[in-house]
């Protein structure tokens, strides 16, 4: 490939890294004595000019910058030059062109004035080819860069480039472009060595089975999680962890450590020894936190800032971009925590140490040149910013603050201006309003200032955005033109070079950041989802292998940020990829291995799954449900096996009661509560635990009301004459008890809800005006309320604390607890009575709960109060009729007694329509006629119109809820479980999960032991038919590693073809319109033999067209 690549190049078979050093590149060797144009690939050694062609050569690169009136305009030149004059190196500009061009022009200004210096120009060109290993750079790639340049300063400099300073050129990117082409074909041992020793020390070599079984997001999550994330807390309490050992600090490392613990521990048992080799560090971090406490580097804290960095530099040592990207992160978060000087050689000291102790056999000199030379490298990119970002971050700063909000709005819309017109294709997708635009911009411009405050979360937050913008399809080809354009607005704002500088630094390491998290975001799947096609989306799973095959499905992570796409397409509206996602997950697939399910990693990385698609897409609830049960297809006895797997239903991550039925309860859809496992989780959750509970919490209600019945209504009847003195004494004590208990907990529960409601501001206005307790708006606390003031009221009325102090008749003796006496007779009607009547409808109102126990009456009280509000139409309009009437009757000034007054004509009529109006009284009507057809218009009004009309909306309403009663009273039910389960005992939860057998595996068919998570049953075997197998079963290898064979899916053959057929008929209908078109020229016989035949013809297909289309 890369000899055909040369070829293809116009390069020479053999050129390239293994080229002779006399091969010329321009011509033959015998043109060129001075080996001007020669590129030298196979020694790096320092370049030496004549000082005179040095002294040329800065002379035309002065005056070139003079030429271009600015070193920005130099610098874009250089890159047009480039990027338009070599169309075949377009492909490698991948930075945005603003800061691009300065590169270059920082690049060859420092490679210029080293000339002189061959040391120092060894140094930064080392420095540059390090930072090209990931580029396939060639010879003649080479030349063409050279070329290019060359040619940019002939035509810019005409005679003022003489030959010598055209040679000095020309020698030094020959320089350049060899030494490049030499450190990477030199160094890909280097990075063999760095990789290998660098996964030993790190501990990655012991989960290299497990790496296997993962993908690139999962190990990069686990590096972050764990070597990856050193802080100066790790550091600090790691530090204190073995400071103890340090002896006397002489420095004598691992042995005065172990020995000063002898020492200390005198004659200690096996137990401290034991602890004490526990204590041994075993990894790079705990290592080298141990080496840098012994050798006296404890207090340098900016070492645990490149700890936290180390493994994604090491790791990324090949890929300049990341490289870079990640030093200059490490200078700034060094910036934030270094209060003096950094000496870098010192973290070199301690990480060639820390390594020696973790590789005692592998570590040879190759190993020592290696990290050296890693480090070196790092410490050189460190070096070019190290210091410089408090600076900047004053510079931008005091830029920022500076532009006041009309300033910043013209900076905003100048952006804009400007990035249209370099990128029109960006007004596609900037489509929010003009007022989002700006908010936008504003928070760039709070980004570049924040990446000097907070790093360490701005590269975080940065990883998030760039994780959004993978959702968004945003091209990165449109975020070189956006940095250019911030960089030119600022640059027309501000002559502050500082605060530019600092603005173009930051902005571009955003850029990048956002850049590299969207190509590595990218994935097919995530593509798929952009394109919310399901055809895609099985396109794209099915290049996964098998055993990372639901992760590909359920996270995208770059660096410390992971993105869901399952998630995103739920929440962006991609039902139909998401809809595949889910059938995906959920479909048992099986090797002679194992079985492969994804249910366990849906519910792990998303367990509130239920809730997000209760709230974004219910209509993919039931085909999760559906994934969820397996049905086998034979059966035995008339029965067939079901597995319900359901544990992430019932238990959640922590062992704690689930939320999905919190969820399900909060869509009120009574249709999805009753899919199969719903109900199987509701009934199991509340035969077994919720409803002796619930029962429990009732119990006191139930006593307490037949304590009421007792007290108010049996005994008040069984001697009127209340002569009994056990009787009087059982109704005190009663009543007592039911004022003291009943009415007492519902005072402390009401009071307690009502000063927490208005202490956290829970509350809901009433009448727009009064604050309320937003507890009250349940109907049962209401009614608990109602109860509670009607309690009071009856406890102020009470007639034997009335009559307590009233003295005896004459003639009969004072008796105790009594509620008979003269003063207070009135008073017993009025208000004790009615408030106690009150009382018994409302304990009997609050027990309404009990109606769950079973489905069926739960369902018919459903369905009662649902009716209710027609009632109340109904009551409504007889009330107004009855009035309307009564107030007409009243008007003709009758001496008829029965419609004397609108209260009297109110009740006559009342009595008419519920038929107690005596025949009598009609008779008496006869003398008034005109009485008598207002009374019969109020008949037909009431009892023909409104009557029936009544029993017609309760007909229509009753087969509106009968289809979802049974799924209200399951909802009913499910609401009651979840305020029960929270009283449940841990102990009881315990033994019913245990009991539930959610470790055990379930067998499919006989002998065939299957999946843990979830309980069987056995059904009818009429009830599902089911004719397929539900588990996919796969033969060949079994490697985890490995695609999934190509699978035929009866729907997708039957949705191809019916899309073949349509186009099968859209072709044959386009040809029969050209032919009838060909055939209008043609004689009159033969049009009317077309019009016979083709027409019709034309009009039959387009009708079977349109309904195959349909």
């Amino acid at each position: 490939e890369l000899e055909a690549s040369k070829e293809e190049q116009g390069a020479p078979p053999g050129a390239g890294v293994d080229i002779p050093p006399e091969t010329m590149v321009d011509g033959d060797p015998d043109d060129d004595p001075l080996g001007i144009t020669e590129i030298n690939v196979t020694t790096f050694e320092e370049l030496r000019l004549d000082p005179a062609m040095v002294q040329a050569a800065t002379d035309a690169w002065k005056a070139f910058i003079v030429a271009a009136t600015s070193r920005e305009a130099a610098g874009e030149a250089i890159y047009a030059a480039l990027f338009e004059g070599a169309p075949s190196l377009q492909a490698l500009f991948t930075t945005p062109r603003a800061l691009q061009a300065i590169r270059f022009m920082n690049g060859l200004n420092s490679f210029l004035y080293a000339l002189d210096d061959p040391p120092a120009l060894k140094v930064l060109v080392e420095t540059l080819g390090f930072g090209h290993l990931n580029l396939d750079v060639t010879i003649p790639r080479v030349v063409i860069f050279r070329d290019a340049i060359l040619d940019l300063l002939q035509v810019e400099l005409a005679h003022m480039l003489t030959d010598q300073g055209l040679a000095g050129w020309t020698c030094l990117l020959n320089y350049i472009g060899g030494a490049i082409i030499y450190i990477k074909a030199h160094y890909a041992e280097r990075l063999r060595i760095l990789s290998e020793s660098w996964a030993v020390a790190s501990n990655k070599n012991g989960t290299e089975a497990n790496i296997k079984s993962m993908d690139s997001g999962s190990i990069e999550r686990r590096r972050h999680k764990g070597e990856g994330n050193a802080s100066n807390g790790m550091f600090r309490s790691l530090k204190a962890k073995f400071s103890s050992g340090q002896g006397n600090g002489n420095g004598n490392g691992n042995a005065n450590a172990s020995s000063g613990k002898r020492e200390g521990n005198g004659n200690g048992d096996n137990q401290k020894v034991q602890s004490m080799a526990q204590d041994v560090p075993t990894s790079f971090n705990e290592m080298f936190v141990f080496n840098a406490a012994v050798m006296g580097f404890g207090q340098s804290l900016w070492m645990s800032e490149v700890l936290a960095c180390f493994d994604n530099i090491v790791t990324n040592v090949a890929n300049s971009g990341r490289l870079q990207e990640e030093c200059d992160v490490l200078v700034l978060r060094i910036a934030k925590v270094a209060g003096g000087k950094v000496s870098l050689p010192e973290y070199k000291s301690c990480m060639l140490a820390t390594l020696r102790s973790l590789l005692p056999k592998d570590w040879t000199t190759n190993h020592e040149v290696a990290w050296s030379w890693l480090w070196e490298n790092v410490e050189r990119i460190v070096s070019s910013t190290m210091g410089k970002p408090p600076a900047w971050e004053a510079a931008l700063g005091k830029f920022l603050g500076s532009l006041d909000e009309a300033q910043m709005f013209d900076l905003r819309k100048e952006i804009y201006a400007k990035f249209f017109i370099e990128a029109p294709a960006g007004q596609d997708y900037f489509k929010q309003s003009n007022t989002y635009l700006h908010l936008i911009a504003t928070k760039i411009m709070d980004m570049t200032i924040d990446l000097y405050r907070n790093p360490v979360k701005m590269v975080d937050d940065i990883s998030a955005l760039g994780l959004r913008h993978v959702g968004y399809a945003i091209p990165t080809e449109l975020f070189g033109p956006f940095v250019s354009a911030c960089i030119e607005v600022a640059q027309s704002v501000t002559k502050d070079e500082l605060a530019i500088d600092a603005f173009r630094w930051s902005l571009g390491l955003i850029a990048k950041s956002l850049v590299r998290t969207i190509l590595e975001g990218s994935t097919i799947v995530m593509k798929a989802i952009n394109a919310n096609s399901r055809k895609q989306m099985h396109k794209a799973i099915s290049c996964a292998p098998r055993g990372v095959r639901s992760q590909w499905m359920l996270t995208v992570q770059v660096g410390t940020q992971s993105i869901s796409p399952l998630e995103w397409s739920v929440e962006s509206g991609g039902l139909e990829a998401a809809s595949a996602i889910i059938k995906d997950l959920l479909t048992i697939r099986a090797d002679r291995d194992r079985y492969y399910y994804g249910v366990d990693e849906l519910f792990t990385r998303h367990p509130d799954i239920i809730q997000k698609l209760t709230n974004h897409a219910p209509g993919l609830l039931p085909e999760l449900f559906d994934g969820l049960i397996w049905r086998s297809r034979t059966t035995s006895g008339g029965l067939r096996r079901v597995n319900y797997y359901i544990k992430h239903l019932v238990v959640d991550p922590k062992g704690e009661f689930a939320l999905t039925l919190e969820w399900v309860a909060g869509s009120k859809d009574p249709k999805v509560v009753c899919h199969p496992v719903l109900v199987l989780v509701a009934d199991l959750v509340w035969s077994r635990i919720a409803c002796r509970s619930f029962l429990f919490r009732k119990a006191w209600m139930i006593f307490m009301l037949l304590l009421f019945i007792v007290s108010q209504s049996v005994m008040e009847q069984v001697n009127h004459s209340n002569d009994a003195e056990h009787q009087r004494f059982l109704i005190f004590g009663f009543r007592a008890f039911i004022y003291i208990f009943s009415m007492g907990s519902l005072i402390y529960t009401h009071v307690g809800g009502t000063v927490r409601d208005y202490w956290n501001k829970e509350t809901v206005k009433l009448w727009r005006f009064i604050p309320v307790p937003e507890y009250l708006t349940n109907w049962q606390e209401m009614a608990s309320l109602v109860l509670t003031l009607n309690l009071l009221v009856m406890l102020a009325s009470e007639p034997i604390l009335h009559c307590w102090s009233s003295p005896a008749p004459e003639g009969q003796e004072k008796r105790l607890f009594d509620e008979e006496c003269p003063e207070y007779e009135s008073f017993r009607a009025f208000p004790y009575a009615v408030f106690s009547m009150m009382c018994m409808f409302l304990y009997y109102i609050l027990l309404v709960d009990l109606a769950v126990m079973n489905t069926r009456v739960s369902a018919f009280v459903l369905v009662c109060g649902r009716m209710l509000s027609e009632v109340s139409l109904f009551l409504i309009a007889i009330f107004t009729t009855v009035l309307m009437f009564s107030c007409a009757l009243g008007c003709l000034h009758d001496n008829l007694t029965h419609f004397q007054g609108v209260h009297q004509g109110a009740l006559s009529l009342f009595r008419m329509f519920m038929r107690m109006y005596s025949f009598a009284d009609y008779e008496a009507l006869d003398q008034r006629p005109l009485v008598l057809i207002l009374v019969f218009i109020f008949l037909l009004a009431s009892l023909l119109f409104f009557l029936n009309m009544l029993i017609a909306q309760l007909s229509r309403s009753y087969d509106a809820v009968y289809g979802d009663m049974v799924g209200y009273a399951r909802l009913k039910r499910i609401n009651i479980i979840v305020e029960t389960m929270p009283t449940v005992a841990h102990r009881r939860w315990a033994e019913f999960v245990s009991g539930l057998k959610f470790d055990h595996r379930l067998e499919f068919n006989e002998g065939d032991v299957g999946l843990p998570g979830g309980v069987q049953l056995v059904e009818p075997a009429s009830a599902n038919p089911t004719t397929f197998d539900m588990i996919r079963r796969f033969g060949g290898s079994t490697s985890p590693t490995i695609q999934w064979p190509a699978e035929l899916s009866t729907n997708t053959e039957d949705t191809n073809g019916f899309e073949r057929i349509e186009k099968l008929i859209q072709k044959v209908l386009s040809r029969i319109k050209k032919s009838t078109g060909r055939r209008d020229g043609k004689t009159g016989s033969q049009q009317s033999g077309s019009d016979l035949g083709g027409d019709d013809l034309s009009g039959s297909m387009g009708s079977t067209g349109s309904d195959m289309g349909n």
